[in-house]
């Protein structure tokens, strides 16, 4: 049995295909880039129906190369926080908002929660522009016209491909709607946003399975008879792909932005364990939760250096940034250009770069960008590790570390003592996924110690108690 795992991310669609062992099998990859439109004025947005469109250039390419004949499950890895309006016939009534776009605001005389830390407990977020509790109403208020629901860009994706398409508890508890003890929609919450119930998708129960439409299973007949199981959050996926599925082991992924997180095994009905003010809160399934901090910032940083500071490239650059401190040469940062994730309020802009000189050279502000985030996250693991009460392990994954060694060993100085250990494989959120579709999640705590992951260790020129990077969330 092979597996056809989707991976519905910021910057690309991808869709490969697993072996019974979720292990990627060679050659099975198709990948089409998308290009997230920004602005200023804080504008993170993507075109819906291009990126249908690009997915279904990866099945079809997929298809030709003869890779879903033997696949007899599909598995969803999507982004968290997006949402995008609906009309009745299903057409969306503008762009995709996803996590990157920060200019929702409560609107003028609204009021959050009663209790803002009780709200926090029940759905492990706060009222905050990220969350559909402030986007909903601010989408309404910006005239998109008569919206019959709200989904995110999983739900209608795959809303256009399948028979149906309801919400995971892991998609719909990055919406902040849902109560995370219950997995049902917060009264509360939904009040805030002003919806009811049948403005949201449906929740997907514990099994549940969907299949393609007639026509796609004309298109595709090899995935005719096949079940599709319901999105999960990538940054779930990516701790269960990183192997990081209890308490002694925390992920940091690094892709195109950043994040730390934590599973703990909660069942439904089952009361949380305690959740730091700082920390947010999401589902990973009906059994677990996942716990951390995300920032605006990773492999963007890279990008934007790469555009901005004529780099070197490939070879030279490693060799460049070998001879930088894994303090940061000298450059604190403050690596925020896309400003605050939840709960910080920064708007994009806010970046700092603080130490520069005449001889100061772009290598080594690409270092202090790349260690003021090592420093960033190094704080929420310390708040993480309260949760659990012990120090952790941790395993480094996404595609912006391994490709670069040197951040790699700057996150091994800034984490130290800590064990910290680089998982190379580079669809760990479309494994992670897999496993979960699989119901073994449990069985992945194998990923932490496999053939691709290796310990890394500080560089001999690292300093972990280097000045705090500039500005601060």
């Amino acid at each position: 049995m092979n597996i056809l795992a989707l991976d519905l991310g910021t910057s690309s669609v991808r869709g490969l295909v697993l072996d019974a062992d979720a292990d990627p099998l060679p050659g099975a990859l198709a990948r089409r880039r998308v290009r997230v439109a920004v602005a200023d004025d804080g504008t993170g947005t993507l075109d819906a129906a291009h990126y249908l469109a690009c997915l279904v250039e990866c099945l079809d390419e997929l298809a030709d190369g003869g890779h879903l004949r033997d696949v007899a499950l599909v598995a969803v890895s999507a982004q968290w926080h997006s949402v995008v309006p609906l009309d009745l016939a299903g057409v969306p009534l503008g762009p995709v908002l996803t996590w990157l776009d920060t200019r929702a605001e409560p609107l003028p005389g609204a009021v959050g929660p009663a209790d803002p830390a009780a709200f926090h407990r029940r759905t492990g977020t706060w009222w905050h522009r990220s969350y559909w509790s402030v986007r909903l109403p601010w989408l309404r208020a910006q005239g998109c016209g008569p919206v019959s629901r709200f989904v995110g860009l999983a739900e209608y994706v795959l809303g256009e491909l399948l028979d149906s398409a309801p919400a995971s508890v892991s998609m719909a508890s990055g919406t902040g709607l849902l109560d995370l003890r219950a997995m049902d929609w917060d009264a509360e919450a939904c009040a805030l946003a002003g919806v009811r119930h049948g403005e949201l998708p449906e929740l997907a129960p514990t099994g549940w399975r969907g299949r393609l439409r007639p026509e796609h299973a004309r298109r595709w007949p090899e995935l005719a008879l096949v079940g599709w199981a319901a999105a999960i959050g990538d940054g779930a996926a990516s701790n269960v792909g990183s192997g990081c599925v209890d308490p002694r082991r925390a992920a940091v992924t690094v892709g195109t932005s950043a994040a730390v997180r934590l599973v703990q095994r909660v069942p439904v009905d089952t009361d949380l364990p305690p959740l730091p003010e700082q920390l947010w809160r999401y589902r990973v399934d009906h059994e677990h939760v996942v716990t951390g901090s995300a920032y605006s910032c990773g492999g963007n940083l890279f990008a934007w250096a790469n555009r901005e500071l004529r780099l070197p490239r490939g070879r030279d650059l490693e060799v460049a940034l070998a001879r930088v401190p894994a303090s940061g040469g000298g450059v604190a940062a403050n690596p925020r250009l896309g400003g605050d994730r939840p709960p910080g309020t920064a708007p994009a802009g806010v970046g700092e770069l603080r130490g520069l000189s005449f001889s100061t050279t772009g290598v080594e502000i690409l270092a202090g960008l790349m260690t003021g985030l090592c420093r960033l996250v190094a704080d929420d693991l310390a708040v993480l590790e309260s949760v659990v009460d012990q120090p952790v392990h941790v395993v480094l994954g996404g595609g912006a570390v391994s490709a670069s060694a040197w951040w790699r060993s700057a996150f091994a100085a800034a984490l130290a003592p800590r064990h910290v250990r680089h998982r190379s494989e580079p669809e760990i959120g479309a494994i992670g996924a897999a496993l979960v579709a699989l119901g073994r999640v449990a069985a992945a705590e194998r990923l932490a110690g496999s053939g691709r992951t290796a310990q890394e260790e500080p560089s001999p020129s690292a300093h972990p108690a280097a000045p705090p990077a500039a500005g601060g969330r």
